[in-house]
């Protein structure tokens, strides 16, 4: 299973990115929208996490960008901003059940990935 983490919070990305391979799941890690795309058109993956607010582009908006490259990739969002409504809603806009409110917690999200991708 390969993934790739967005989140502009670098540090954040980039221990999560480190604690799921230490837990066997090959994670990649952008911290930007641009550089996220270029990852997904370069290399298949089989599920994005993605942060809700991103510079220059909104995680719904660059969902739609990524499923333009790769019809196929699974989805969880993360947010550290917002109401568990607020949550509801994003999850029905980007057609995503899977949503984590940040700190994440690292078994937590690898539960969700392994739900997610058991959908296939």
């Amino acid at each position: 299973m390969r993934i790739i983490l967005v989140d502009d919070e670098k540090e954040l990305v980039i221990a999560l990115a480190e604690r799921l391979e230490f837990r066997g799941i090959d994670a990649h890690w952008a911290d930007d929208g641009d550089d996220a795309l270029k990852m997904v058109a370069e290399n298949q993956y089989d599920l994005a996490v993605l942060d809700v607010k991103l510079p220059k582009i909104s995680g719904l908006e660059l969902k739609k960008k990524m499923q333009e490259i790769a019809p196929d990739l699974k989805y969880i969002f993360v947010t550290g901003h917002g109401s568990n409504n607020d949550y509801k809603t994003i999850s029905a806009e980007a057609e995503c059940e899977y949503y984590l409110i940040k700190p994440v917690k690292i078994e937590i999200l690898v539960e969700k990935i392994k739900d997610a991708l058991k959908e296939q």
